[in-house]
């Protein structure tokens, strides 16, 4: 729970304090005095007052923040400081300070992304494992060991390139290619796969094996390297060295086998034969039993003597400092295209409002990426930025969006749009964000 905390408190202050200073850099340079910016809401926690007068704050709850600029529509201003209230700016500069906010989360996403790539990437490459019956891949000629080069006319040099090539897919109809590259004689080839309204509405957890397909990975030998003290493996007696051979009279070849049959059996009763110093032995082992996800499987407590994995499966790429700045870039647009095109779906009823994650998906995930290492958690980061960029451009009123709406407008008549007509439009679209939030919410506690 501390690791989730502090993940997302790492996570969104970073991304906030950026979104805000946005505005206020920009608020600065239109000549626009800023009375407070704050990260954060609620009581603030630590407060500092800069030489312009700008209240600088950091408040308890780390869950947005704002900047305050001077505005004659929130109070009386002095005649000597008319000139730096926000109201009193032209249309286009006050367009330029709203907008900024976005563009600055869009600035760090590119800067994150180029940070990973200069980092130097190391992929998986997308080689086929295994072809489902009765999925879209099943319709193609790929067979197990070839590799997927581009899907859809997107390139796919790694497993989250499939995956995100995927998530644009959701809801798609129509024939799309699939260009891949056959193991044995190394032709590229080019096959298609025909989709309707591809997982309509649904929530997938596995979009590569909805699509058909499962990763490839090395057979592994199933000889015993460590045994979990006190755990079912330990009370059956099995020990380092010993190599399954069968489980409940079916052949056991490789580690993936036995690992499956052993989560199949929580808490029954399972036979297994070892060759132990070249001689079968027979045990007796009582799986132990762990949730994962929503469902109970079976845990010997069992590691493998690993294998020596293939080098020609993994992709590594370095990057120079424009090179890097290059990707960043291509990855800002890449995720800002699927958020843009996601949301569009949502709206269509294409993709479920299911996938609405709050506060604690969002907790979970940054968790789980630091927990995977800093690229891990640099790419979420990123593409977090890269969402609330998106996010705060949508045309809702409470919104920086809803903002450039109203000034869109006052460009084109030349005049602005009423408060009254402002004021409504203001509570419509606070309304309609706390049931965006709602929705998110109880979708975060219905995954718990």
């Amino acid at each position: 729970m501390i690791q989730d905390i502090l993940s997302i408190v790492v996570a969104l202050g970073v991304l906030i304090t950026f979104h805000e200073f946005g505005h206020f850099y920009v608020a600065r340079k239109c000549g626009v005095k800023v009375l407070r910016f704050s990260v954060g809401f609620g009581k603030p926690i630590y407060r500092y007052v800069g030489k312009t007068g700008t209240e600088f704050t950091l408040a308890m709850i780390p869950l947005g923040g704002y900047v305050r600029m001077l505005d004659e529509r929130e109070g009386n201003v002095p005649e000597a400081f008319k000139s730096q209230a926000f109201n009193n700016k032209t249309v286009w500069q006050r367009i330029a300070i709203v907008a900024a906010g976005p563009v600055a989360n869009f600035i760090l996403a590119v800067i994150i992304y180029a940070l990973v790539a200069s980092m130097g990437l190391q992929t998986l490459a997308p080689k086929v494992g295994h072809i489902t019956p009765n999925t879209p891949l099943a319709e193609t000629n790929i067979q197990p060991g070839d590799e997927l080069l581009s899907i859809n006319g997107s390139v796919v040099s790694s497993w989250e390139d499939v995956n995100l090539v995927l998530a644009d897919l959701i809801g798609t109809s129509g024939t799309i290619t699939v260009r891949y590259q056959e193991e044995l004689s190394k032709e590229k080839e080019t096959d298609s796969v025909t989709l309707d309204r591809w997982l309509k509405g649904q929530n997938p957890n596995n979009l590569i094996q909805e699509f058909g397909v499962r990763p490839w990975q090395p057979k592994v030998t199933p000889v015993i390297a460590q045994v979990v003290e006190k755990g079912a493996a330990e009370t059956a007696g099995f020990k380092v060295g010993d190599k399954v051979i069968k489980a409940n009279g079916q052949s056991i070849d490789d580690w993936a086998q036995f690992v499956t049959f052993i989560q199949n059996h929580p808490g029954s009763r399972v036979s297994v034969v070892v060759m132990r110093s070249g001689e079968p032995t027979v045990l007796t082992i009582v799986p132990g039993s762990i949730e994962r996800g929503n469902d109970i499987v079976g845990y010997a407590g069992l590691a493998v003597v690993p294998p020596k994995l293939d080098e020609s499966v993994f992709r590594e790429r370095h990057f120079g400092l424009l090179a890097s700045l290059d990707y960043g870039a291509q990855q800002t647009w890449k995720m800002t295209a699927l958020t843009v095109s996601s949301i569009g779906k949502m709206l269509q009823g294409l993709i479920s409002i299911d996938n609405l994650s709050g506060p604690i998906t969002i907790a979970k995930v940054a968790s789980a990426s630091a927990d995977s290492g800093l690229q891990s958690f640099l790419k979420f980061m990123a593409y977090l930025s890269v969402s609330l960029g998106v996010l705060n451009l949508l045309p809702i009123p409470m919104l920086d969006g809803g903002h450039l709406m109203f000034f869109g407008v006052e460009a084109i008549r030349r005049k602005p749009v009423s408060e009254k007509i402002q004021s409504m439009a203001y509570r419509v679209g606070a309304s309609l964000l706390f049931t965006l939030m709602a929705i998110a919410i109880f979708n975060d506690i219905a995954r718990l």
